[in-house]
């Protein structure tokens, strides 16, 4: 949590010139018979309306998480969203993004090569990473970095393990 990931899927978003949609697949889910697969389907055509697009999914293990333990509407769902991935028509239009905190909680099926075209870690930030965040972030809170020594707060120890999120608290 914090390293970036959510940020990474914004910025793919700004470089391609799409608009970014974040699909809460938590709002998917009803109370009634049905209700969460019709959800689902009407939530995948709303964005092939939109598209060209980049559909966020944040924290996709929140929501699949359970299929694979047998909750029948969790798996109803993402059988629902795997059949969407499969068989669209034109995969290029909506660029499906997901990010997750632990990738071990999602169901295999999810994790197949060909759902996803590359996974991806995102780690904390090396030493020159750590430095050049902190910069980004003195200028964000419109912070003179030249009252700061810079090089000097990317070497405490304490700082080292810290990802981008918890760098900008800091700075806060």
């Amino acid at each position: 949590p914090g390293s970036g990931k959510s940020l990474i899927s914004k910025a793919i978003s700004g470089i391609w010139k799409r608009p970014i949609l974040r699909f809460d697949i938590g709002r998917i889910f009803g109370s009634y018979v049905g209700e969460s697969e019709k959800n689902m389907r009407n939530a995948l055509r709303r964005a092939e309306s939109i598209a060209p697009c980049i559909l966020w999914i944040d924290e996709i293990e929140k929501a699949f998480s359970s299929a694979d333990r047998g909750s029948e509407v969790s798996n109803r769902v993402l059988g629902t969203f795997l059949t969407w991935m499969q068989e669209k028509s034109q995969p290029e239009n909506v660029f499906v993004v997901a990010t997750a905190n632990d990738v071990t909680l999602l169901p295999p099926e999810l994790l197949r090569k060909g759902r996803f075209n590359q996974l991806f870690f995102v780690a904390e930030p090396n030493e020159e990473a750590l430095k050049e965040i902190i910069e980004i972030q003195l200028e964000k809170h419109e912070l003179d970095k030249n009252n700061y020594d810079i090089e000097k707060i990317g070497n405490v120890a304490a700082t080292k393990k810290l990802t981008g999120s918890e760098i900008e608290q800091v700075i806060i």
